[in-house]
């Protein structure tokens, strides 16, 4: 395997900004891609305020914050991914728009270069046959917020190779992260058993069990998490949240997954969390 220098990521939204400047901090020199110009310049700018955030809190020196924006470059065209060594997907859970996605990266980028998703539902094995390296597809979930969060999911397609896992254990332990392995499963591990809890929080407001304060307090106090689980919708988005039960609910075949009603009527009145303001809590 070719020394890896360059990372491409695709998508600048929360996610891929987040992947960008770790990947960046880790001394990799990153190429961020998104096709709206605007989105490409926030996503700086929100890198350079994350990376202001750990120089005032004395985790990073105010040469490497320069050093480190000076490694990252953005750009609105795929062909960007040219010399990338490994390519890692961060758009929206929308699997035709990753397939077409994957099929237009297999063409662009080396052949050496390893083709990633940073999907939180959809099958790994799925996106490599919209490719002609299967072997060279994995799957990389990381959580929110990137910069913060210790861990990986790291999800091996039917025709991931052992030397590419390898390859990407290995990138992930220098990104000072740890990863957990999982087949390529609906939800994979951690929203197999965390989307299910998070419609049951739902489910239990919706049903008049507790009020929303109890049901993140009860999560909270009594199970020692760090925060509860609407709140921890909010976080994520309704909407992404409901995309990823859909996508367990087809792929376990098991409608018991599906949003309840009241998610879906939160997010057709737009109310998707965070992004927007209000979720079940006003932001």
């Amino acid at each position: 395997m070719t020394t890896l220098k360059t990372i491409g990521v695709i998508g600048a939204g929360q996610m891929g900004s987040g992947i960008a400047q770790v990947f960046a901090t880790a001394g990799f020199h990153v190429v961020l891609q998104d096709t709206n110009a605007k989105q490409c310049a926030e996503a700086k700018k929100g890198i350079e305020k994350s990376l202001t955030k750990f120089v005032e809190k004395g985790k990073l020196a105010a040469d490497q914050k320069e050093n480190i924006l000076a490694r990252l470059t953005t750009t609105t065209e795929l062909q960007g991914m040219k010399q990338a060594d490994v390519v890692i997907e961060a758009v929206t859970e929308n699997l035709n728009l990753k397939l077409q996605i994957f099929s237009q990266l297999d063409h662009i980028a080396p052949l050496h270069a390893i083709l990633a998703s940073n999907t939180s539902s959809i099958s790994i094995t799925s996106l490599a046959a919209a490719t002609h390296r299967p072997d060279k597809v994995i799957g990389m979930h990381f959580m929110n917020p990137v910069p913060l969060m210790k861990g990986v999911e790291v999800i091996h397609g039917q025709q991931t190779s052992a030397e590419t896992a390898k390859v990407i254990a290995s990138l992930i332990q220098k990104l000072g992260k740890t990863h957990v392995s999982s087949k390529d499963v609906a939800g994979f591990v951690a929203n197999r058993i965390l989307m299910p809890m998070i419609r049951e929080a739902i489910e239990t407001l919706e049903q008049g069990v507790a009020s929303r304060d109890d049901i993140d307090r009860c999560m909270i106090d009594c199970c020692n998490f760090p925060m509860g689980p609407l709140a921890l919708a909010d976080l994520i988005g309704l909407d992404t949240c409901a995309s990823i039960l859909h996508v367990m609910a087809d792929g376990l075949g098991n409608d018991k997954y599906r949003p309840t009603k009241l998610m879906q009527k939160m997010i057709a009145e737009g109310k998707l969390g965070r992004k927007t303001g209000e979720g079940f809590y006003n932001y």
